[in-house]
């Protein structure tokens, strides 16, 4: 797979030669390049991929040329447009220095004189562009340039392109926008199609408004907020906070800020000769900041109360958003337009192989997501008006979040246990064992918890007890339930089924048990109260045959005749997928709220490491690896890669650089190999809950190596390869480690059973020692004991540890914590003696909670893993009032 980056550098060879990326915005990546024909460093943006395929490539660059006649001293020109392979890009000239933002955030507020004289410039670059009928639309810090102190005004003409080419008016529809909310104009930000010069002003007006008091006029927690306040509020005095700004600066500031197009400057001219007219000042039914301009005339009150009634969707979302606790059952006397917005999430939002990664409370204002963190997944929770997202104490490793009915409590599986903690804060409660994998629950007004899991459905009170299967599918098919959600009462509720690669629709009646299937496609199903179903269709699958982005869907339905009412329709598209879960990175309230990810599913890079922490890619292609494993021999590596829900063996050569499928059942994980380097065993613990082994240039079939009720992952074979240490699912959820004879009669004999949670087993070189994971007390930590026993253990870590690998001397156990790479000196030949511990690296690389995810070549030097792709956070889209503006449905 080429990086996106890689084919444009090779597409734009002969023109462009790219040296580094500047920066990335809300439209384009900036790149400094050297123009090869003129022998010059030019800037390259580059349009974000999905705001080229919004507003069609053609027509945006025939827009832009318009502005390439714009010459000015102030005014940054354009040099070249055009498309490669793909890409939308612009080339403007290189300017040495820093943008006014980079200033800002050195020194937060600049001298009043030079802050006038920035401002001045940008006015006499505004009124320029003004006469030659452009509309910057865009004036912020980030796009005021500081050459040689003096201002050079950026990006003229690329948000009016983008306006007037074929997607401009579907902008608001996809979360983007032309403009930004902390120096939008009102008419601008309520999404009025004339804009005017006016807007540059309203813009400039902000800018100088935050040099002189280190911020914007109107901050928030989020864009709707900004907005909100932008169409609300006044801004606070200038003076009050500064006080050697002169009053009338302040005046021609808030002139150029008023609310009405009509009561700022009349261009932006007259606005630079008021910030010199020292005897400027503001009308006098105007002078008091705080209160609403043109309150003298009834007229314009009533007008601009009209014109904020027609505010942009994502406006009026803020609105609907503080709603929520209002009376619901009085009709609204207007449908509020669909709001669309986009939050920032710190943390990044990760998805798992079987489990959901977002839920949101029955009235959609909280939302709660499962964040990376260095010691691996843990629950985290916005209030959509707040300003971060916050971890949940109690929540480290949790997984599969879902809300009580009344939207108080949130239930999670954190250690094959299902869990509940209070949103107020408190302790989390176990409510029973649960197996892997978990396929998503559902808690009803009754205090029932019905949950999915490769057996079925089953129910369990959420003050505790133990679960009971009340629907399962039919002895030998393929089928199996996922994603359940109570309707309205719990009498009923809806859950997916997934037979052969497809998702539908299915419900079941709780009294009677009786399942029932629709002829509708989709999985991760919610229920929305006006009377409809949210479905997530894979929609899109990569060159490699990888789920990449699907599509969500809605469908109405009658939740009390359990009937369907129509054909499904879009919401959304481009919605990133779980690659295994099939599971949407979404959520849906019983209200209607939907926030979801969008954009391909991650894929994971293999690098190798050494001790000293120095990193290079190992030369694979991009995939949703799962472990890995290296070949005796140290040329192959085996994983396991999932595509389009499926999950197969692989073998990397490291030597050749290729990528070669071994299994082809869509069910082949955790391989190892023997000590040969003949074969690959893994694990198929989806259908008949068994290990098999396959020889590792895919020469023969696969063959049944052990068999068993419940999930097995393999270890390691003994030294004399008769024998295989595996990590059994055990009884009641709880993992044991066994030795399985490899003869005819495929004795098992336990290892370890401490009634905890016991996995990830690895054998000593000369077989004599077992190293594995226990959380015995209460904490995962790394163990020894004699091989098979009896005899004593030994605690390897110290303040938790997980993935243990032996090195090939045997005389290191290596393991992880956190994002601490860690060794373990250790003496294992006919005794053992612990030794040293202490960190090699630190690296945030993928995690196997139940199996090593890396491995150690046999010199000890260089380590195997698999890292994510680089990211400080997560784009969630939030979208609200579609099933408002959809046909009422029976409820």
């Amino acid at each position: 797979m080429t990086h996106p980056r890689e084919r444009l550098v090779a597409a734009l060879a002969d023109r462009y030669r790219i040296e580094r990326e500047l920066g990335a915005g809300g439209m384009a990546t900036v790149y400094l390049a050297h123009d090869v024909k003129h022998d010059r460093k030019v800037a390259l943006k580059v349009l974000r991929p999905e705001l080229s395929a919004i507003l069609g490539a053609e027509r945006f660059l025939a827009e832009i040329k318009t502005t390439a006649n714009l010459q000015h001293p102030h005014i940054l020109g354009l040099f070249d447009s055009g498309e490669a392979d793909g890409n939308v890009f612009y080339v403007m000239p290189y300017v040495e220095g820093e943008s006014l933002r980079d200033r800002l955030k050195r020194d937060h507020q600049l001298p009043v004189e030079e802050a006038l004289r920035i401002a001045r410039e940008v006015a006499d670059a505004l009124e320029y562009a003004h006469q030659h009928g452009i509309v910057h639309r865009d004036i912020k810090p980030e796009n005021i340039l500081l050459h040689g102190g003096h201002a050079v005004v950026a990006d003229f003409g690329i948000a009016l392109a983008a306006s007037r080419s074929e997607g401009g008016s579907r902008m608001t529809e996809t979360g983007m926008s032309l403009g930004t909310p902390h120096y939008m104009s009102p008419e601008q930000a309520m999404g009025e199609r004339e804009i005017t010069p006016k807007t540059d002003i309203y813009a400039l007006g902000c800018v100088l408004y935050e040099m002189l008091t280190a911020e914007p006029p109107f901050t928030g927690a989020n864009a709707q907020a900004i907005i909100g306040r932008v169409l609300t509020e006044e801004p606070r005095s200038l003076t009050a906070q500064r006080r050697t700004i002169p009053p009338n600066v302040e005046a021609a500031v808030l002139t150029a800020m008023a609310k009405l197009p009509a009561d700022r400057f009349a261009s932006a001219k007259e606005f630079a000769e008021a910030l010199g007219k020292s005897d400027f000042a503001l009308p006098t039914s105007a002078t008091r900041v705080g209160s609403a301009r043109g309150e003298s005339s009834p007229r314009e009150a009533r007008t601009w109360r009209q014109q904020v009634a027609r505010a942009a969707p994502w406006v009026i979302a803020l609105a609907a958003i503080a709603l929520f606790a209002l009376d619901r059952s009085r009709p609204p006397a207007k449908v509020p337009p669909i709001g669309r917005f986009s939050l920032s999430l710190q943390p990044e939002v990760i998805t798992g192989q079987a489990w959901q990664a977002m839920a949101l409370s029955p009235d959609g204002s909280r939302l709660v997501f499962v964040g990376a963190t260095a010691g691996g997944p843990r629950l985290f929770t916005r209030l959509l008006d707040a300003v971060e997202a916050v971890p949940i104490p109690g929540t480290e490793n949790g997984i599969s979040p879902f809300f009580s009915a009344d939207g108080q409590n949130i239930a999670f599986v954190a250690a094959n246990k299902l869990m509940k903690v209070a949103v107020a804060g408190g302790p989390a409660l176990a409510i029973c064992d649960v197996p892997t994998p978990f396929y998503g629950g559902t808690w009803s007004e009754q205090g029932a918890i019905l949950f999915a899991d490769d057996r079925g459905l089953h129910v369990v009170p959420a003050a505790g007890g133990q679960p009971s299967l009340v629907a399962a599918p039919d002895s030998g098919s393929r089928i199996t339930y996922r994603w359940p959600e109570f309707l309205p009462g719990g009498r009923a509720a809806i859950f997916a089924t997934l037979d052969s690669g497809v998702d539908r629709l299915a419900s079941i009646t709780m009294a009677t048990q009786k399942v029932r299937r629709y002829d509708v496609l989709g999985g991760n199903p919610h229920y929305v109260e006006r009377g409809h179903i949210t479905l997530s269709l894979i929609g899109l699958v990569g060159s490699a045959g990888v789920v990449t982005a699907g599509t969500l869907m809605s469908v109405p339905f009658d939740a009390r005749r359990l009937e369907l009412l129509g054909d499904a329709a879009p919401i959304a598209g481009n919605v990133q997928m779980g690659p295994a879960s099939r599971a949407g990175k979404l959520a849906v309230s019983r209200s209607g709220t939907i926030a979801y990810a969008s954009g391909a599913a991650n894929f994971f890079s293999l690098v190798e490491i050494t001790r000293d922490g120095t990193r290079r890619d190992a030369g694979a292609p991009e995939r949703y690896y799962g472990t890995l494993r290296l070949s005796p021999d140290g040329r192959r590596i085996a994983l396991s890669v999932t595509e389009a829900g499926a999950t197969d063996s692989w073998v990397f050569d490291r030597t050749a650089k290729t990528l070669t499928r071994v299994t082809f059942d869509g069910n082949g994980s955790r391989p190892i190999w023997t000590h040969d380097g003949r074969r690959i065993a893994y694990s198929r613990a989806g259908d008949s809950q068994d290990l098999a082994w396959i020889p590792s240039d895919g020469s023969a079939a696969a063959e049944a190596l052990v068999g068993g009720p419940d999930d097995q992952f393999a270890g390691d074979f003994t030294p004399d390869g008769r024998s295989l240490v595996i990590r059994d699912g055990g009884q009641s959820s709880r993992r044991t480690i066994a030795l399985v004879s490899l003869d005819s009669a495929r004795t098992k004999r336990t290892l370890v059973e401490s009634g905890f949670q016991n996995h990830s087993p690895t054998l000593s070189p000369d077989g004599r020692w077992l190293a594995y994971v226990s959380d015995e007390t209460g904490r995962t930590e790394v163990y020894v004991r004699p091989m098979p026993g009896p005899g004593g253990k030994w605690q390897i870590s110290k303040n938790g540890g997980f993935e243990p690998r032996w090195s090939a001397s045997g005389g290191e156990i290596f393991f992880r914590n956190g994002e601490s790479m860690m060794t373990a000196s250790v003496k294992a030949g006919s005794t053992f003696a612990p030794g040293a511990v202490r960190e090699l690296f630190k690296v945030n690389a993928v995690f196997g909670p139940n199996f090593p995810s890396y491995d150690v070549t046999r010199d000890g030097r260089t380590f195997l893993m698999l890292l994510p792709p680089a990211r400080s956070g997560q784009e969630v889209i939030m979208l609200l009032n579609w099933f408002d503006n959809q046909p009422t449905r029976p409820r």
